[in-house]
């Protein structure tokens, strides 16, 4: 019924609008006020009680209240002052504010009674009022109240009493807002009275007022905390800008701008001298007589790329010119030093050890190859033994962290003393994406009602799962905060309806989900623990007036808490129904969307292992293809230099015989019929060359693919041996790194072996094999014993007489005779001096690699540390295998070759063609990739303009490369590390894009003795004496700048919550039996046996600490609040909200450790996670600094960023120990600093050119990918290590600083190209391409990435610096280097007895020994 209409006029000062209870609304409600029209009355009024409540104003005079009313206000209040009490403002303006609605005598002056209703005991009661409260006294009461911290929840008390109120208007509404939990009747509070009435307007309390009754702690009043100085984020970028740029990337792209302007201005102004000057030497040169000493031009000897010829114009005194005249044809800077000194190059003692060395070892391994087999797989037999000790590695924590990891230490702290971290089975539900390609992609809301229906019986399903074989359930593994026969904490948003859709239907259902998501205190599920919405609904709209449309959330995030222990029993329990919670899932996975139109992405705590360990990221099909790859390239690039010098190819051979198939069906010509070359002759069938079947090498390269495979073997073997565990990266990873790092050395030897063929092998001739100098260094000389000057005329051949300027027959004849003819040796010594030779650049990209891929070791992380000792030790017993058993087969397949016998069917034997003595040569041996490199790369490379567009080009590589290194991110996309296929894949995409709270983050603080009250001071901050910079106040001052901290949540402070459990006020929490005092009540107990603990303690309860237990009482009540169920009634109690909070001594009288938990905001990135990680690890470190305890952050991810936190300094010190090795290596077994630097230097290079890819490319740096920039600092070396051997091995010991130094450094650079740039390019660059290239098609995202392509900058890297930058820094600053020394005496006679001179430099392209 409604209220009387009130008197127009203003309402009197002293009146009355209710008084007195008139029964409850139902049988079990709260009692209603009856309305009341008149003067307020001292009748039945407990003046005791309302003093107690209302204070001192209130102890005489007239009231509007009666003792009933005042009891109920009393049990309201008691229920509210249980989570506000911490903050004397709040407390006191609560009180003053219902006081003044439920006993002031003025009530009638802004209270109206607007409608009432009869209440069970048939009385009229009030049903409705409107309460006028000014905005003054309405703001000031909602800022008292806004900031006190509810830590059990790691929320506010405003969440509990006020809805989670934004504003004042929300705060009175939701205590105004009829319900069973609140008012149990209707409170307005309209914005503006009427006339007759006036606003309640008294003075609200501020919670930073000195005085006692209204001063709050910091916690609970940011007005009066600390603030704390300004610091970066966590791994801040740098602030110094140039506009859009780094000031580094300014200095950079200016000093480089200025490089390239002062290499253009230098090179027109030399170019203008150049021709000033040659315009000068014409005019004189016309001007002197004919007959006169002729004044050589500067490119007079243009002819040759250096000719050593022209070194003599550098000579000082008068007699230059003759001696020019007289030495010219000694060459390689003999004219520049006495003749007998200049034959005499010098040595380098360790060079000559290492050729001697591997020279035996050749011969042996040659001599007897199956003796040598046999030793050798024997020892590698021994090795695989270490398979019987074979292991898989499978926990995720022990593949990625280190064992001694600070983080790791930390978690096995947490768990051993709080327990494990829960295991969250977590699902997040969307609605499906209609299939029709004009729909849109993005996904609709994914609530309705049906979606509703739906997932409740999902629900209901999963309560009754069922294990097998143990039948657990989900009550039998949850977690239950009120104790085991509690509820389980499942937070979804069918907890807001009670798990039971029944009392709500397709028009109810929206009003009840927004009025739960508005205010989730009143929606408490069957655990008693409010939900926030952003637990249980994701991503969720935002209207244009920023409100949230909860209804429209994209996604239902459905969490199931699952205790984890340390106790194996109770973690396969747990296990055993997460098994059956998988099963289900994937199969609602496939029918949901199809039955219900949803999507569900999902995880349980078995998964995260489960998916790491399967291996479908290995692709057998794509190891397979790789290797098959390999050895088809392997196999006929092998048999490409093995043909004899006068046998044509596959091509000529088709071409000869279609040019020769007309004259079978004509008539036969007489010149035809006595031809002697049988190839010219006509046949049905082509005549397919011998290097088909004899000279292929199949065999051979899949011997050495084998050799591959049985290294990996061996170093698997030798590893499990020893206890080092195989992790799945190995088993991706490895295969494919050996085979493309093992192939390489195939190539060198075999390469090396096809030039001994040539030279010494029993085709060998003397105008075949002329051009010597096209096999490097000790070639240049020939390899020959001196032979008597009578054989220079039997090496000649009849082609003499070819029509040719004397200059050109006479270098001809000149090479011709350097050359001689070839000692014949045996295919063992032939197979002993290709060991020789090449074995020392062998050792020295074997020494390089196999250090830089040990130091990968030295990265903590346990998958990382197993792969690179895995890498170390195949890529080393592959080495071992080449120079071993290897280099027998050579010599087994080159008896196979020179007896004729079929490749693959050694049994079947060619028969030998007839050769012509003086058959003219075909051609000098030399592959394309040589005559390229000789005629026209290296001459155009070591050109004076192309080294500086070089040194200019790489110049800008390395500043692109500095530049994008500085956008390098940090990081692991943990998706990565599962198979393309997870079904955790999406779960982690539905993380990123649904979840809005952060994970949890545990400050956990021991070594404090909190018994006593210097402990505690440390630790708590909700009192007047705790300390300044306490634990809870720091917390509290780091949550207020979360961008800092990325802190989003209050602290649980377990120390405050017991200290005002202690309260006496809270007269349901802290109860003993009144006959003895240490025995405490059960919460059912009567109070007429309890008595509140502190009602009679000395001294009392007060927030200055002076009256809170200390020592044993501290353990005695602390013992009792932990084990007190948290409820209704006593909220602080320990036991739902702390069980776990606090480590306790084996007899309970001290803590060992305590916890304060928060939350971090919503991380939704790797840099979010790292940047977290490190911010928590800074405010841990300064709450032990300002406080003297032991404080460490703990969650559930940072055990596995912690990485990151060391990941720069550990790669800079990697790479920087890797660059000392290889410079160390290098300079050592090359026998040069100088160059030992600039190879170093060069590597360096590449590896800054790999990281400005991982800048570019998306790859983040983390311990997989510092071990790659380790593997590529070794592989780089390999490019660089042959090239820079061959450039040391040509050296004529010219010093550097001498005037003619620049013409030897090209000449020496020219010979090591052509000598091993074809090696280089088709036995290291190619292999490792075919090798990498395989891996592009992987379904892995985590090969793709982090060895695709970072293998594939570094082959092209590699590639380019060891080919191009290398020769242009070694010509221009290279060492002196060291001949060959089994070539030197040979060389001295033979230079001397026959007026030698370096060939290469003088001749022609076009003679007949250019190719």
């Amino acid at each position: 019924m409604e209220a009387s209409t009130p008197d127009s006029t203003m309402r009197s000062a002293a009146r009355c609008a209710m008084r007195g209870s008139c029964g409850p609304k139902e049988m079990f409600g709260k009692p209603l006020p009856c309305p009341y029209d008149g003067p307020p009355s001292e009748d039945d009024v407990d003046r005791e009680l309302l003093t107690s409540l209302c204070g001192a104003d209130y102890a005489e005079g007239p009231t509007c209240c009666t003792t009933d009313q005042l009891k109920t206000l009393r049990d309201n209040l008691v229920m509210a002052e249980n989570i506000i009490s911490s903050c004397p403002a709040c407390r006191n303006n609560f009180r003053q504010f219902w006081c003044s609605f439920t006993c002031s005598p003025n009530q009638a002056s802004y209270l109206n009674v607007t409608s009432t209703q009869t209440s069970s005991t048939d009385e009229i009661a009030v049903r409705s009022v409107d309460f006028f409260v000014s905005e003054q006294f309405g703001e000031g009461f909602y800022d008292s109240c806004k900031d006190i911290k509810m830590g059990a929840t790691n929320g506010y008390a405003m969440d509990l009493i006020g809805g989670g109120a934004k504003d004042y208007h929300g705060f009175l509404k939701f205590m105004g807002d009829e319900k069973d939990m609140g008012s149990p009747f209707q409170i307005n509070f309209p914005s503006s009275p009427p006339p007759e009435y006036s606003m309640l307007n008294t003075t609200a309390r501020n919670c930073f007022d000195n005085d006692l009754g209204s001063r709050c702690t910091c916690i609970d009043c940011l007005d009066v905390c600390e603030t704390l100085p300004e610091i970066p984020p966590p791994n801040a970028e740098s602030t110094c800008q140039v506009g859009l740029v780094s000031c580094l990337t300014f200095v950079l792209l200016l000093a480089y701008g200025l490089a390239v302007l002062s290499f253009a201005l230098g090179y027109g102004l030399q170019v203008t001298l150049r021709r000033r000057r040659e315009r000068s030497y014409e005019r004189v040169a016309l001007a002197t007589d004919a007959a006169s000493e002729r004044i050589p031009s500067p490119r007079s000897h243009a002819r040759g790329l250096v000719g050593a010829s022209s070194l003599a114009q550098y000579l000082d005194g008068e007699d230059s010119t003759a001696t020019q005249s007289e030495t010219r044809r000694l060459g390689r800077g003999a004219s520049l030093l006495d003749p007998i000194e200049t034959v005499q190059p010098r040595h380098y003692r360790l060079n000559s050890i290492l050729r001697r060395s591997f020279y035996k070892l050749g011969l042996f391994a040659a001599t007897y190859p199956w003796l040598n087999f046999a030793l050798v797989f024997a020892i590698f037999g021994l090795l695989n033994l270490g398979w019987k000790r074979f292991e898989i590695e499978t926990d995720p924590v022990r593949l990625w962290v280190a064992p001694d990891s600070e983080s790791k230490l930390q978690k096995e702290f947490f768990d051993e003393h709080f327990g494990p971290f829960y295991r969250v089975e977590q699902v997040f539900v969307t609605a499906a994406v209609s299939d029709d390609p004009a729909s849109s992609s993005e996904k609709p809301p994914v609530l309705s009602w049906e979606h509703l229906k739906f997932w409740a019986d999902v629900e209901e399903d999963i309560r009754n799962l069922e294990s097998t074989p143990n039948g657990y359930t989900l009550s039998d593994v949850c977690l239950k905060p009120a104790g085991p026969d509690g509820f389980c904490v499942v937070q979804s948003v069918m907890a807001w309806f009670g798990n039971d859709l029944s009392d709500y239907d397709s028009d109810t259902w929206r009003d009840r989900l927004e009025d739960c998501a508005e205010t989730p205190v009143n929606c408490l599920p069957d655990f008693q623990q409010p939900l926030a919405p952003q637990m249980v609904l994701g991503s969720v709209p935002v209207d244009k007036d920023g409100a949230k449309e909860y209804a429209d959330a994209k996604a239902l995030v459905i969490t199931y808490v699952v205790p984890d222990s340390l106790n194996k029993a109770e973690q396969a329990k747990a296990m055993e129904w997460e098994y059956a919670l998988r099963n289900y899932l994937e199969n609602l996975s496939s029918r949901a969307p199809e039955h219900a139109g949803l999507e569900i992405a999902w995880s349980t705590g078995i998964s995260l292992e489960e998916e790491i360990n399967k291996s479908t990221n290995t692709d057998i099909k794509i190891v397979i293809l790789s290797y098959v790859a390999m050895f088809f390239y392997v196999a006929f690039t092998l048999g490409n230099g093995a043909a004899a010098r006068d046998e044509e190819g596959l091509w000529s051979c088709l071409t000869q015989w279609v040019t020769n198939l007309p004259k079978l069906f004509g008539q036969p010509s007489a010149s035809s019929t006595l031809s002697l070359d049988s190839r010219l002759a006509p046949t049905f069938l082509p005549r397919l060359p011998r290097a088909l079947f004899v000279g292929s090498k199949v065999t051979l390269g899949l011997f050495g693919i084998t050799l591959v495979i049985v290294s990996v073997s061996s170093s698997v073997g030798l590893f499990s041996g020893v206890g080092v565990k195989v992790t799945l990266i190995i088993a991706e990873v490895i295969p494919f790194l050996v085979l493309a790092v093992g192939v390489d050395n195939v190539f060198i030897l075999v390469h090396e072996l096809d030039r001994q063929n040539l030279l010494h092998g029993p085709n060998a001739s003397g105008g075949a094999s002329g051009p010597s100098w096209a096999y490097g260094d000790s070639y240049s000389y020939g390899h020959t014993t001196p032979m008597s000057p009578t054989a220079q005329s039997r090496a000649r051949s009849g082609f003499d007489s070819q029509d040719r300027d004397t200059e050109h027959d006479h270098e001809r004849e000149v090479s011709l005779d350097a050359g001689s003819t070839p000692q014949y040796l045996t295919a063992e010594e032939r197979v002993a001096r290709t060991l020789a030779k090449m074995g020392p650049s062998i050792l020295l990209s074997t020494v390089t690699e196999t250090t830089a891929f040990a130091l990968g070791a030295l990265v903590p992380m346990p998958a990382v540390r197993n792969f690179a000792l895995y890498a170390a030790g195949s890529v080393f017993l592959n080495a071992v295998l080449q120079v071993t058993v290897f280099v027998s087969a050579l010599v087994v397949d080159l008896r196979r070759v020179e007896a004729s016998r079929v490749d693959c069917f050694p049994c079947l034997r060619m028969p030998p063609r007839i050769a012509l003595l003086e058959a003219p040569p075909s051609g000098s041996g030399l592959g394309f990739l040589a005559r390229f490199i000789r005629k026209r790369y290296a001459p155009f490379l070591l050109k004076p303009v192309v080294k500086g567009l070089v040194l200019l080009g790489f110049g800008g590589v390395l500043v692109a490369s500095i530049i994008s290194i500085q956008h390098i991110r940090l990081g692991f996309d943990q998706r990565l590390a599962f198979p393309s296929d997870s079904y955790l894949i999406p779960y982690f995409d539905s993380i990123d894009a649904y979840l809005d709270i952060g994970p949890p983050v545990y400050f956990v603080v021991h070594d404090v003795d909190v018994a006593h009250r210097s402990g505690q001071q440390e630790l708590c901050g909700r009192f007047t004496t705790c300390e300044t910079r306490s634990i809870a106040n720091m917390l509290e001052a780091e949550r207020k700048r979360p961008e800092v901290s990325y802190i989003s949540q209050p602290a649980a402070s377990w120390i405050d919550d017991y200290f005002n459990w202690l309260d006496p006020i809270k007269d349901r929490c802290c109860r003993v039996r009144k006959t003895n005092h240490d025995i405490f009540c059960d919460p059912s107990e009567s109070s007429r046996r309890c008595q509140v603990c502190y009602e009679d303690h000395e001294p009392a309860w007060n927030i200055t600490m002076d009256g809170l237990p200390e020592g044993d009482e501290f353990m005695m009540y602390l013992r009792q609040w932990l084990v007190s169920p948290t409820n209704e009634d006593c909220p602080l109690a320990g036991m739902a909200s702390f069980g776990n909070a606090l480590a306790l001594s084996d007899d309970g009288s001290a803590v060992v450790a305590s916890h304060f938990r928060t939350f971090h905001r919503p991380l939704k990135s790797q840099a979010d996670l790292i940047n977290a990680f490190a911010a928590a690890r800074r405010v841990a470190d300064d709450l032990a600094r300002e406080t003297g305890a032991a404080v460490f952050p703990y969650s559930l991810h940072y055990v596995f960023f912690d990485q990151f936190a060391h990941i720069v300094p550990i790669t800079e010190q990697i790479l920087g120990l890797g660059l000392a090795a290889v410079l160390l290596v290098t300079a050592l077994l090359l026998g040069s600093w100088r160059t030992g630097t600039i190879v170093t230097g060069v590597v360096a290079l590449t590896v800054v050119t790999v990281m400005g890819v991982m800048g570019v490319w998306g790859i983040d740096l983390n311990a997989i990918s510092l071990v790659n920039l380790v593997i590529s600092l070794g592989i780089a070396v390999e490019f660089c290590a042959h090239v820079a051997r061959a450039f040391m091995s040509a050296g004529s010991g010219l010093p550097v600083d001498h005037p003619a130094g620049q013409k030897e450094r090209d000449e020496r650079m020219w010979i090591a190209l052509v000598d091993v740039g074809p090696s280089v390019l088709s036995g290291i660059t190619f292999t490792k391409l075919i090798g990498m290239c395989v891996l592009a098609l992987t379904r892995s995202k985590f090969l793709e990435i982090y060895y695709f392509r970072m293998w594939l900058s570094l082959i092209i890297s590699g590639a380019l610096h060891g080919l191009v930058l290398l020769p242009v820094v070694l010509s221009l600053a290279g060492g002196s280097g060291f001949p060959q020394q089994e070539a030197d005496e040979e060389w001295m006679s033979h230079a001397i007895r026959n007026d030698y001179e370096y060939t290469p430099f003088l001749a022609d392209d076009d003679s007949a020994i250019s190719d």
